[in-house]
């Protein structure tokens, strides 16, 4: 099993957060976004991961070392590979020709999701899906009442299935899935202007190959900053539930009180204050005077004398004033 990681994009709905550090790296509840990502497909595969192939742009040296870290934390051998040019889904993934064989799934960057889910070994792919309140942003799906999938719609304009394609799939052969997104490139198929899995799926599927659904209990976005404060709070929620550690060994806690689930990273300081729920604060990072509630704080950042909700504090941020709704990239400083 290989598991394929487009992350190129450079998250532009989520700036200044992302000028310094490439979205999928950014902490959710102390863990960045693609390694919560990466572990989670790995325990519901149940099967050996042999590889994690990520797809990125120009994000240095230390990025890449990053990634190959998370892959092997998993006992997989980590790739890297780069998109140039956002040419869309079906080009990104194409990215990766030399890592598309076997049993893979494809799992896009910038969503979370809890699942209790095992693959169905006579599909030939599956799709995770996820009903919404407004399809018309999302490539969806129409299905049997067999649960066979019939149609891959990308962002219908109008009606036609509120089951959304949350960007997690299985394959069963890679290498017929390369063989598809490459015919696209070569005979310049494109669908709003670019290169699209949904109709690779779509010519798979015309040729007799079987895909069905694979529902999640929840799906969590990261595209811009109220969502991720919004996903940082309920990834918190989950990991108390299973009462797995949310605090390292040595935050200092003074005087504070701590209303769970918060996450308070290694050497982090809470002194005076008031945090959570859904509060994250990074490494070596201080609180002092404060009231948080929905926060994420990530590395070496001061904060004093503060009431904040639903915001985002970069690293190496100092703070001191009267705001209530924030957005600080990294190296800002706002005093009175």
């Amino acid at each position: 099993m290989r598991i394929i990681v487009p992350m190129a994009g450079k998250g532009k709905r989520m700036r200044p957060h992302t000028l310094s550090t490439p979205k999928p790296l950014i902490p959710i509840a102390g863990k960045p976004i693609v390694q919560r990502l990466v572990e989670d497909i790995v325990a519901i595969c149940h099967q050996k991961v042999e590889e994690v192939a990520f797809i990125i742009g120009d994000f240095g040296a230390d990025v890449e070392r990053d990634l190959i870290a998370i892959a092997e934390s998993q006992g997989a051998r980590g790739s890297i590979y780069y998109q140039h040019d956002p040419l869309g889904t079906a080009h990104a993934i194409l990215c990766a020709g030399p890592s598309l064989e076997g049993p893979l799934v494809v799992a896009f960057a910038d969503t979370l999701f809890v699942a209790d889910f095992v693959l169905d070994p006579e599909s030939d792919g599956v799709i995770w899906t996820k009903v919404v309140e407004d399809p018309r942003a999302f490539g969806v799906v129409k299905k049997a009442p067999d649960g066979r999938i019939t149609d891959f719609v990308e962002k219908p304009q109008e009606f036609v299935s509120d089951e959304a394609i949350i960007g997690i799939y299985y394959f069963r052969d890679g290498d017929k899935l390369k063989s598809e997104l490459q015919f696209l490139l070569d005979n310049d198929i494109k669908d709003k202007g670019e290169y699209q899995l949904t109709n690779a799926l779509e010519n798979m599927k015309d040729q007799g190959l079987r895909f069905t659904s694979g529902t999640v209990e929840d799906w969590m976005d990261c595209g811009n900053k109220d969502i991720t404060v919004d996903t940082n709070a309920k990834v918190l929620q989950y990991v108390h539930a299973k009462g797995l550690p949310l605090r390292a060994p040595d935050v200092v806690v003074e005087n504070s009180e701590i209303i769970e689930p918060c996450y308070l990273g290694k050497g982090a300081v809470v002194r005076n204050s008031k945090i959570g729920p859904g509060v994250s604060i990074g490494d070596h990072s201080t609180v002092e005077d404060c009231r948080l509630e929905r926060v994420l704080m990530r590395d070496h950042s001061t904060l004093k004398g503060l009431t904040l909700h639903n915001s985002m504090v970069g690293s190496h941020v100092r703070f001191d004033g009267g705001f209530t709704h924030i957005s600080l990239g990294d190296y800002s400083t706002l005093e009175p």
